[in-house]
């Protein structure tokens, strides 16, 4: 089935509408453009005064054309625009590249005619791209649908790469930079307003397309949860690396890109969720992202994390071993059989890992080539970096260094390898054709290493798990924030332990309660209008005797009636005391553009000082709740520390993993939960406090 965008992206006739004899002009620059790179479809200049544009016949409307268009290009003013887009649509063209500017990203009376394109797309099933955007192309076809001067930067043939970006400044910023690093692409995207076609429909066509192996995109907002969630799975299904550079991390970035292209920003930490979720690796610089992309075009990666360093530099195996630390890599030591036999080789080496082969091997490459298959063929090692600055381009060690490398591939084709090197482009070109990258910072070879490792880990693992099935959980439409008893009912019915409690009503039966609770207890005002309770005074702790018990529950009922006069008082909450274990905090926010998330972290400072949290977009399954406890920085507390006994994570796992599902089957009703603390013990966990939010409510 072919997909609603080929005729977009790879059409076999376009009009330009709006077209221009100058090749400089905007409405001349896709002809000049297709004209140099051989275009070979039907090329239909449109403009009422011109005979002739640039060689080719020229036609008053885009109604005079005499056969089919797969893509207009629209290079008109913003008043005339959407009524050309009409004209398309009543010709049957299939597709549209929307340059014009001056709508949603300008006034409410652009975002209203902008709201007429989006009708026009969906009506008659045209698609579009644009307004705002610098266009598209595809090199391969030679297929410039736009005005950018990016396609002067091509130096190399087309590649895997497929690049969309929202900005399409950026978006040409990014092939440029690309080109001179040495990433092949293809394929490239610009959507600005995204009327219809958005960032999230065009990773999907690139997840479909063979042509396309690695997926580089850039966003300052989502408006379409179930799309991008959609385009992301298929990339990784398809096992096709996606680099994400999303901006608007800051309120004066979500600002600003939401005057630049209209775009709910949404909370940063969501977007982190959501591309932990699908696998995806975010970029925080435009070095980084075209990084990742070069290191993925060549289509190998690692096993897992054991790392091998080779170096001619003591100095650079350290700072490549700081930098394989720093990313998560294991920079496992060489056997210790082996660690000898290159001592006899080279009796100054260094050879724990990294091994550093030292300035000899400049006297005898083939020490170096020795080093390498040892360690290749005795040690366990799923990838491997090679440091050698400037010796594969000097005059005394090129040819010998290249014939090495030469060698090892042919012996090793599966390693995963990387050089750190310093050299011309035809120097390093031999050695990304033995598909080993190259970087001149060896810290940044083990960054890209380190992302390589990830999309290995991404694409093993493939789908998650299923979320399991809850008993019916539908929550009945709340009015007012749920509190921590009636609250803790609903997490109990879910499946999420709670601490053994019962709300009462007089002392006598806090003293009953007590006693079949059988040790020390903790007391609790309960009120839909005190949720706060520590700052009234209403939690008394480690009550153990009848007399206890008794005053503290005319203790908690006096301090609630003076603080909050006519607050509606339950009564007293009478729960277990738990001791022991680890605090940590689960949580539920529900995000304008993705729906209900569950944050995780560790409890007091942890979450209120460093905020060492994480998020998940709900619902997910146990293994995704695993991964989520491993990224939290205080994630040693729960493997025991100081004697402690490990806490039981699979209990807590669970426990996110039926809260996630819980939120999303109620996601039309909760603004926000928070369970906190959730105490985390040697066997099992506990949820002591609770509270639900439903949406409309103010607490």
């Amino acid at each position: 089935m072919t997909h609603p965008l080929e005729p977009m992206l790879r059409p076999k006739s376009v009009a330009i509408i709006g077209a221009s004899d100058t090749a400089s002009r905007i409405g001349g620059r896709p002809i000049h453009a297709m004209k140099a790179a051989g275009y070979k479809g039907n090329i239909y200049p449109v403009n009422p005064n011109y005979e002739t544009i640039q060689g080719l016949p020229a036609y008053a409307s885009i109604k005079d054309v005499p056969t089919g268009v797969d893509c207009a290009v629209i290079a008109v003013a913003a008043k005339v625009a959407v009524q050309t887009l009409r004209d398309c649509a009543d010709q049957g063209v299939k597709s549209a590249v929307m340059f014009t500017s001056g709508f949603a990203e300008q006034s409410e009376d652009g975002a209203k005619a902008q709201r007429e394109i989006s009708e026009i797309a969906r009506t008659s099933g045209m698609r579009i791209v644009g307004p705002n955007c610098l266009g598209v192309f595809n090199i391969s076809a030679g297929w410039y649908g736009t005005f950018s001067n990016a396609p002067g930067a091509l130096r190399h043939p087309p590649g895997p790469i497929g690049i969309v970006s929202q900005s399409g400044a950026y978006g040409a910023h990014v092939f440029t930079v690309s080109q001179l690093r040495g990433v092949g692409s293809n394929y490239w995207v610009t959507t600005g307003n995204e009327s219809d076609v958005d960032v999230a429909e065009v990773i999907e066509y690139y997840a479909q397309n063979p042509e396309v192996k690695v997926v580089l995109a850039y966003a300052e907002g989502m408006k379409n949860a179930d799309r991008i969630c959609r385009a992301l799975e298929m990339a990784r299904d398809a096992e096709k690396p996606v680099i994400f550079m999303k901006v608007g991390k800051t309120d004066a970035g979500a600002a600003a890109a939401a005057s630049h292209t209209a775009s709910l920003a949404g909370a940063d930490a969501i977007y982190d969720a959501l591309f932990k979720q699908y696998g995806v690796y975010r970029a925080e610089t435009t070095e980084e992202f075209i990084d990742i992309a070069y290191a993925c075009q060549f289509g190998k990666y690692p096993k897992g994390r054991k790392i091998d360093l080779q170096t001619i530099s003591g100095g650079v195996g350290v700072q490549m071993a700081d930098a394989s630390v720093k990313y998560g890599l294991d920079v496992a030591p060489i056997p210790a059989a082996t660690q000898k036999k290159m001592k006899d080789l080279i009796p100054f080496a260094g050879v724990a890992n990294p091994v550093d082969f030292t300035a000899q091997a400049l006297n005898d490459p083939k020490l170096m080539e020795a080093n390498i298959e040892m360690t290749i063929e005795e040690a366990d090692f799923d990838s491997h970096i090679v440091y050698l600055a400037g010796v594969p381009a000097s005059p005394f060690t090129k040819d010998a260094c290249a014939q090495i490398f030469e060698n090892i591939r042919a012996k090793y084709p599966d390693e995963v390898m990387m050089m750190s090197l310093i050299g011309p482009e035809d120097v390093v070109s031999i050695y990304e054709k033995l598909k080993m990258p190259c970087y001149e910072d060896p810290s940044l070879t083990v960054r890209a290493m380190a992302a390589l490792t990830y999309f290995g880990e991404v694409f093993r693992r493939g789908r998650p798990e299923a979320p399991a099935k809850l008993p019916d959980s539908a929550l009945p439409a709340p009015t007012k924030p749920i509190a921590e008893h009636e609250a803790k009912k609903v997490l109990a019915s879910i499946g999420v332990p709670v601490t053994k409690e019962e709300l009462v009503q007089t002392s006598a039966d806090a003293v009953k309660v007590w006693r079949d609770i059988g040790g020390a207890v903790v007391m609790k005002i309960a009120s839909p209008d005190i949720l706060h309770k520590t700052e009234i005074g209403g939690v008394l702790l480690k009550l153990n005797s009848e007399t206890e018990v008794a005053e503290g529950f005319d203790t908690l009922i006096e301090r609630a009636k003076k603080a909050k006069p006519n607050a509606k008082i339950d009564g007293v909450i009478v729960a277990e005391m738990v001791s022991g274990g680890v605090e940590t905090v689960m949580g539920v926010v529900c995000d304008p553009v993705f729906g209900p998330a569950v944050m995780f972290g560790l409890g007091g400072v942890f979450v209120e000082v460093l905020k060492d949290v994480t998020f998940r977009l709900a619902p997910f399954g146990v293994d995704e709740a695993h991964r989520m406890i491993d990224e939290i920085q205080g994630r040693a507390m729960l493997d025991g520390v100081r004697g402690a006994p490990p806490s039981d994570i699979d209990a807590l796992a669970e426990a996110l993993s039926r809260l996630s599902v819980f939120a999303a089957e109620n996601a039309d009703k909760i603004e926000t939960i928070d369970v906190n603390p959730f105490i985390v013990l040697p066997k099992g966990a506990v949820a002591v406090d609770a509270l639900i939010v439903p949406k409309g409510s103010a607490v």
